[in-house]
């Protein structure tokens, strides 16, 4: 049943790429004192204005909110109204630009669209309005209120787009939590390797063995089953997103708080004091795991009540997703590099197809992998500036899968306010890898091969990460991390088989029936010396 709940929580873990636009700031100032500032997200085409790059250079207007209009008519309002002013207006009824040309002959100096739906770069035949020389932007309904309610009703705006910055640090940090987790878990792999093959000594301690351990063994059809799976699921998700939604995040909770407390468990183990036992129905508990167990219930619901609280219910999740991590990584066990390569493979196209070939298949053009990461919307809507039956509200506000590392972005920058302020890593970019190194971990421990597979995987993932930022900073947009981490790992792994001369065994992987009946000495390097082959080193 364990192993039923891990695979079903493992089939939404990629790295979801944000949606890139031409996107800057509005600064705005209320007139108090001392004044109160804010700053809010604003889309625009860079192709109709060039917003200057820093706050100094820009130019502050009074806003005038004229939200209960759409101002497609002169008419609208009144004459003198918007003269030398930033104006505000509702989307819909007619085009960005055929606004734009109102406001500028009204002596409007600045537009603001406001919309109650996704923000989405304006785009419009720019020939026929070639007059038209004011600022124009795009800006969330939610945002014009919050000013009010924040600034008052006497506020100065302005607009600027400061450059992206080249790198941000919270990159370091995404890089060494799944570096960690999954150098970890395969350690922790090849631990339970280790353990294993020593308990086939005793048939009763291999018994007892086991019941205690829950593994679960990718055969190559099964691998196929679980990808077949992975895309049903994202279809499911990309349709059904408002409902399914909970169903993952309650899928989480479940998920974590068992890899928590298995996690946390192996460490206790290791504490020679504090075993008191109590006796319930007819079993010996140790008290410290009864608290163990409710410790790491309570840590999943205060997760999911304040999963969107930004400040602080980060660390909760990503102590939670790497807990999760490192007991899928340490479960689930890949019989022989065959499956391995099946596994990452089949995965590889998965996210390639997911991220750059449905924007070619579907209505909006947008990546069925990004419309899943950001919450798709209810409804589509054109962008043209016609209102096309557009939702008031998102689908589930607020609520993400819960199915990535997330650190909030060191470096402030537009993208900071008009996308989440975090920097993502999927859990499938670290579980699909660290399988792979888990696997080497464990043919190290059979081969007594002084953990070279194990190092060299783990260092090929290192590079791979490496390299995704690299490319992330160069192009400057969302990246599907097994892009780059899958070929680094598989050629790695392939490599120091073929030069050690152990490619068929790595590929076929260890007969665990035939090592059952094997006796083993009770160290590492003699148990691993007889499961070696003639000519394995």
């Amino acid at each position: 049943m364990r192993a039923a709940r891990l695979l079903c929580a493992a089939l939404w873990g990629l790295l979801l790429p944000p949606i890139n636009a031409d996107e800057g700031i509005l600064h705005a100032s209320g007139n108090g004192v001392p004044p109160v500032t804010k700053d809010y997200c604003i889309v625009y085409n860079s192709n109709w204005i060039s917003l200057p790059d820093s706050l100094n250079n820009a130019t502050f207007r009074t806003l005038e909110n004229l939200t209960s209009t759409v101002l497609c008519n002169s008419s609208e309002v009144p004459s003198g109204l918007m003269k030398d002013k930033a104006v505000v207006v509702m989307r819909g009824n007619c085009t960005f630009l055929e606004k734009a040309r109102i406001a500028q002959r009204s002596g409007a100096k600045m537009l603001l669209i406001a919309s109650k739906a996704r923000l989405a770069p304006p785009s419009d035949n720019k020939t026929d309005f070639e007059n038209v020389t004011l600022p124009v932007a795009l800006i969330r309904y939610n945002d014009i209120v919050d000013m009010q309610l924040t600034l008052g009703n006497d506020i100065n705006v302005t607009l600027y787009s400061p450059p992206l910055p080249e790198f941000d640090c919270s990159m370091v940090v995404i890089f060494l939590i799944a570096v960690f987790t999954v150098a970890l878990g395969g350690y922790w792999s090849g631990v339970a390797e280790l353990e294993n093959l020593k308990a086939t000594a005793s048939p009763g301690e291999r018994e007892t063995r086991r019941k205690k351990e829950e593994n679960v063994t990718f055969t190559p059809l099964t691998v196929i089953l679980f990808v077949v799976i992975c895309c049903v699921m994202l279809v499911l998700l990309y349709f059904f997103y408002k409902w399914l939604v909970y169903v993952i995040i309650s899928v989480f909770c479940l998920a974590s708080a068992t890899s928590l407390y298995n996690c946390l468990a192996a460490l206790i183990g290791e504490i020679p004091f504090g075993q008191c036992r109590i006796t319930c129905c007819n079993k010996n508990i140790e008290v410290r795991l009864i608290f163990l167990a409710a410790f790491c219930i309570v840590a999943a619901v205060v997760w999911a009540v304040f999963r969107n609280e930004d400040r602080w219910a980060w660390i909760l999740q990503d102590i939670l997703g790497v807990a999760f991590c490192l007991n899928f990584i340490k479960t689930l066990k890949m019989p022989n590099f065959k499956s391995c390569v099946i596994l990452l493979g089949l995965l590889l196209l998965y996210d390639v197809f997911f991220v750059f070939i449905t924007p070619f298949i579907t209505k909006n053009g947008a990546s069925i992998m990004v419309e899943v990461a950001a919450g798709p919307f209810g409804n589509s809507e054109k962008n043209d500036g016609n209102l096309v039956e557009v939702p008031t509200e998102r689908s589930a506000p607020h609520e993400k899968l819960p199915v990535v590392i997330r650190v909030p972005r060191l470096e402030y920058s537009a993208a900071t306010l008009c996308d989440m302020p975090f920097s993502l890593l999927g859990f499938g970019d670290i579980i699909v890898p660290g399988l792979l190194v888990a696997y080497c971990r464990r043919f190290d421990v059979q081969t007594s091969s002084s953990s070279v597979y194990y190092i060299s995987c783990t260092i090929a993932y290192a590079v791979g990460m490496v390299l995704t930022f690299i490319v992330l900073a160069l192009m400057k947009m969302g990246q599907p991390a097994l892009l780059y981490l899958v070929p680094c790992t598989l050629i790695t792994s392939s490599l120091v088989a073929w030069r050690r001369k152990e490619m068929k065994k790595f590929w076929k992987g260890s007969s665990y029936q035939m090592m059952e009946h094997l006796d083993y000495p009770g160290n590492e390097e003699g148990t691993a010396s007889a499961s070696e082959q003639p000519g394995g080193q």
